[in-house]
């Protein structure tokens, strides 16, 4: 979330809503939220819910510039591939990349207007 609220920095290709949220809940039915994993969830702009792979290479696609071009490039890995790339990154992401500090920043009011609840 962070890196994608520094590299969509005028704030319009993206809104952000938790998955425990009134936004998430208002969406998604019961019984489908039960189905979707516990992890970044992405909705398309035609009501598709992508995750894991599939949703960091459409955040990359949609960023433009050179991340569309790592999206694309990383599109051509089979997807199977992909997740369990992803997957083994999740586990051990703090190990890879240091915790910041600021985990759980406070985040600006330019940032919170972004956040659905």
């Amino acid at each position: 979330m962070r890196f994608v609220l520094r590299a969509d920095r005028e704030g319009l290709r993206f809104r952000f809503a938790p998955l425990g949220g009134e936004t998430f809940s208002s969406l998604v039915p019961e019984r489908e939220r039960a189905s979707l994993p516990d992890s970044l969830l992405v909705r398309t702009e035609d009501g598709r819910w992508l995750s894991r792979s599939a949703a960091v290479i459409h955040l990359l696609k949609r960023l433009g510039r050179w991340w569309r071009a790592i999206g694309v490039l990383a599109e051509v890995v089979p997807r199977p591939l992909r997740d369990w790339t992803y997957d083994r990154i999740a586990r051990i992401r703090h190990r890879l990349f240091a915790r910041p500090d600021d985990a759980c920043p406070v985040a600006s009011a330019e940032q919170r207007a972004r956040f659905d609840p």
